[in-house]
């Protein structure tokens, strides 16, 4: 599970007393010194990274870091093809008219190319990397092909240009109720003539592996049909993107011979294993070594991994994170990780449903070293895996927040927005004292006691069989609602997290509800439904709270003179717990797979937008110039090479623009065809 970036609060610097201050002073010194800022196009901003403690590695450790995140890289293109069918031809299309276009390149018409193909890169393919909107050329068919193919010497097939400006694949992902959620979505899982009934109906009779031990069946594998049959082209060496995944290997290969200990070894050799064989059981077998290889200062995110882009929730987008430990503040987190099972017992949950034994949580903070695929450009901030249920309960799970990356959206943000959306003075000043703090540890809870929090009932399925399209915006409304639950809890003050945990909740719970009933509006259409899952999620647990608590006016919708809206919180400790009462019904509707519950909490609350308020929000909104999403260029790691061409040093460089990064990895990981 993973969580992506939330509006302008995302980033967050815990700022804990218990630190040296003149190694703080300097390292405040040199981050100030550092241009987070990259570009700006669209409704995209550009950031970059630094890795801090990377020189500090010995020699072997560089050497890990750098075969990890080639590994990575090498499995790029996979993601595009699992996104969109034509993506690849048309990436390699667009990039051609770039490189090789001889007219005009100061004209709007060629500008406005720049910035489709910049919008393409970002979203790894031509639907939108969070709405899933197909995006529209602001240039004219005619221009395109008249003009930049015929200027170019580009060809690109009649169907792949046809996508770009009519209304075919107009969704990557449609969740939407109603719909044939399969037929309906562009993702590149399913033959496009496979309907959502079938997908349920394969999934009734297919190999789920052993009592109480389910593999997580389709995660690896693209559903076709041959001759008549429905069939998996599973993605593994010799099979659906073999020629990439051949690259994998190597590269996981060196990085095996340089492990700093036999759990790490081990792990990556299941894991060169299941790539070599596609075997589900192998992918099991690797992620409880993954698990329980704790040791060492280099730890990575590698495979098939998060399931949000399949409508039906089987299938895992193609991801990398390459991690260096940060002692110093996994140190101050491990407290949560250590109180896992305290957090259990004191749930408001049905007894039935609370674990009896949280095992082995750990909740680091690392620093990112390289990323790539559904990670890349656009980030999470946290991680919590792996994800499958059982593995989970018997094994435990890696939890960790991406330090660094929030780190440099702290040093990029601004509070103008905040100024806009809050209700007052005092909403303000909680904000900028505990918000960040805040959203950090909502951010830890959310990962180590909700994603590893309560368990399903015997004989009930996994969630995305019983749950299905709504399986994964549940599943993160749970996690987010424990973490709400316990942010106002005595505790956080107790283990030394917080100096006032009243304050701390306050700005927490202003923080959430300003967001999920307003201000993330910014980031869709006028007139379009809320679809993506977190999105949906922060929506659904909002409105609901806000209804719960009306006739009491916990929330109050506040109309002001001038006609913006705010929305403000009267009474916190009833607002707790209403979060309360909602945290113990997701956790019911998961453990007895309730469908029908599901389904009327999300359509309910969580898909349908106020109108008015959301073009309220928009002009309100239209005086800032930042732009809402923000994602990153990647550190490029360099080898240094003795005259044996022995790697001596890795050395860490910056890349000159995000375009620049992009061809690099067009020309350098482009081991897929444009049809796959």
């Amino acid at each position: 599970m993973k969580i992506k970036d939330i509006f302008y609060a995302i980033a967050v610097v815990v700022l804990f007393a218990a630190c040296n201050t003149e190694k703080k002073k300097d390292a405040l010194q040199e981050t100030a010194a550092f241009n987070h800022f990259v570009t700006q196009f669209a409704d995209i901003k550009i950031l970059r990274y630094q890795i801090p403690g990377f020189a500090d590695l010995s020699l072997k450790e560089k050497e890990l870091v750098y075969y990890l995140t080639q590994a990575g890289l090498a499995g790029r293109d996979i993601m595009w093809d699992q996104n969109y069918r034509h993506n690849l031809s048309i990436r390699k299309g667009l990039e051609s008219i770039n490189q090789n276009y001889k007219g005009d390149r100061e004209s709007d018409a060629f500008k406005s190319f720049k910035t489709f193909l910049k919008r393409v890169w970002f979203s790894n393919g031509i639907h939108h990397h969070y709405s899933n909107d197909k995006l529209k050329p602001a240039f004219s068919e005619a221009y395109f092909t008249g003009e930049l193919l015929q200027n170019s010497n580009t060809e690109l097939s009649a169907e792949a240009i046809a996508v770009l400006f009519n209304d075919a694949d107009a969704k990557k992902v449609n969740k939407k109720s109603g719909n044939d959620n399969i037929l309906s979505s562009a993702i590149n899982f399913y033959a496009p003539d496979i309907t959502d009934q079938e997908v349920v109906d394969f999934y009734k009779t297919a190999d789920k592996g052993p009592k109480g031990r389910p593999i997580e069946a389709g995660l690896n594998s693209k559903l076709v049909r041959e001759n008549g049959i429905l069939v998996e082209k599973v993605w593994k060496s010799g099979g659906m993107y073999g020629a990439a995944i051949d690259q994998i290997i190597g590269w996981l290969e060196k990085a095996k011979g340089v492990a700093e200990n036999e759990q790490q070894a081990t792990a990556l050799g299941l894991l060169i294993d299941y790539y070599k064989t596609g075997s589900l059981a192998t992918w099991d077998a690797y992620c409880i070594a993954w698990v329980g290889a704790t040791e060492g200062n280099i730890d990575w995110i590698n495979g098939f991994i998060e399931v949000y882009n399949d409508p039906k929730g089987y299938r895992g987008s193609y991801e990398t994170v390459v991690q260096i430990k940060d002692f110093d503040m996994s140190q101050k987190m491990k407290v949560l990780s250590d109180n896992a099972q305290w957090f259990e017992d004191n749930a408001p949950l049905d007894p039935s449903h609370k674990k009896k034994n949280v095992v082995g949580v750990s909740y680091k903070t690392v620093n990112v070293a390289g990323e790539a695929g559904d990670a890349s450009p656009s980030t999470p901030i946290g991680v919590n895996l792996p994800n499958n249920n059982w593995i989970r309960q018997q094994h435990g799970s890696k939890s960790v927040s991406l330090g660094n990356i929030t780190a440099a959206y702290n040093n990029a943000g601004g509070s103008g927005r905040l100024k806009e959306f809050a209700h007052d003075e005092e909403e303000i000043r909680l904000e900028e004292k505990y918000g960040q703090i805040a959203d950090k540890l909502h951010t830890a809870l959310h990962e180590v006691v909700g994603h590893a929090s309560g368990q399903i009932n015997k004989g009930i399925g996994q969630p995305k069989e019983t749950l299905q399209n709504y399986a994964s915006t549940m599943e993160e409304g749970r996690a987010d609602l424990v973490g709400l639950y316990y942010l106002m809890d005595p505790k956080l003050q107790e283990l030394g997290l917080t100096d006032d945990y009243k304050a701390l909740g306050m700005a927490a719970f202003d923080g959430y509800i300003r967001n999920g009933l307003m201000a993330q509006l910014i980031r869709i259409n006028l007139g379009d439904d809320i679809e993506e899952d977190h999105m949906v999620n922060r929506q659904w647990v909002s409105a609901w709270a806000f209804e719960q608590g009306a006739a009491e006016n916990v929330i109050e919708k506040i109309v002001k003179e001038n006609g913006n809206t705010y929305y403000n919180i009267n009474n916190y400790e009833k607002l707790r717990v209403i979060f309360g009462r909602l945290l113990q019904e997701t956790q019911r509707i998961k453990s007895e797979g309730d469908f029908e519950a599901a389904k009327s909490l999300v359509e309910g609350y969580g898909v349908k937008v106020d109108q008015q308020l959301h073009k309220e929000v928009i002009e309100r909104n239209k005086q800032f110039t930042a732009a809402p999403y923000s994602g990153f260029v990647n550190p490029v790691l360099t080898p240094v090479l003795d005259a044996n061409e022995l790697i001596i040093d890795v050395l860490v460089k910056q890349p000159t623009s995000f375009e620049a990064q992009m061809l690099f990895y067009s020309n350098n990981y482009n081991f897929l065809g444009t049809e796959n």
